[in-house]
């Protein structure tokens, strides 16, 4: 019968990977050494790095300066829109701009809703909180997500699976980005409830890239290493 549940499996096996493979993440899986092109490709580059980080910058800048909650959106998302405008004219992909004027339209939903300037970061708590339990998850279920990414990334397949320390070493990986999601949280949720904005929106910054920027090289340099490991036992065992 061809109506199997197994049917889907490849497809959706292929969809997983196409999905890996469009990541900028891809900069990284060819590279037998981290150099600082490939982590800045793995960033989105420069540009992809301003959109992330331009919008959120200048809230902050002009709410700390005007305390006018709608200026201070204005602000954000008059950028937002001049990235999406740039990436149209020069007819590049327009996906982390879209998406990052998505987030800056959801974000200035919720404050302008609620009158409240710190539920402009209402949108990054809950984007935080989802990607710690489905790290979370995909550990307890023993997938953690850092081997299956990697896995289908290279293309390796999935028999890392079957070898126990090296899923204890993607699950320890896994644990990391987790925490970082957690400690993203502990540290600003209680100034959300303080309603500090200018605090929050601070730590919002140096709690990004800084923050993320360092764990993914800790990732791929553990990755590397365990994939030159892997490639010379095969080479040994072939001799």
């Amino acid at each position: 019968m061809s109506d199997s549940p197994n049917d889907d499996q490849p497809s959706l096996a292929d969809s997983v990977r196409k999905a890996a493979a469009s990541s900028p993440l891809r900069n990284l899986s060819d590279q037998e050494s981290l150099s600082a092109n490939a982590l800045l490709g793995a960033m989105g580059g420069v540009r992809g790095i301003l959109e992330a980080v331009l919008p959120g910058l200048l809230f902050l800048v002009v709410f700390t300066l005007s305390q006018d909650l709608l200026l201070s959106i204005a602000a954000a998302g008059a950028i937002g829109v001049i990235f999406t405008v740039v990436r149209m004219i020069q007819r590049q992909t327009l996906m982390q701009a879209v998406t990052g004027l998505i987030g800056i339209a959801l974000s200035a939903a919720l404050a302008l809703i609620n009158d409240k300037p710190e539920d402009y970061y209402l949108l990054g708590f809950w984007t935080n909180g989802a990607y710690l339990v489905a790290l979370l998850g995909s550990v307890l279920v023993r997938w953690p997500f850092i081997g299956l990414f990697v896995a289908l990334l290279t293309g390796e397949g999935m028999g890392w699976r079957r070898e126990r320390p090296l899923r204890r070493i993607y699950a320890g990986l896994t644990l990391l980005w987790a925490g970082m999601f957690a400690a993203r949280l502990a540290v600003q949720l209680p100034l959300y409830a303080a309603g500090n904005v200018e605090a929050l929106g601070t730590l919002r910054l140096l709690m990004g890239i800084p923050l993320y920027a360092p764990l993914l090289i800790v990732t791929w340099l553990v990755v590397s290493a365990l994939r030159r490991r892997r490639g010379d036992s095969g080479s040994a065992d072939v001799s």
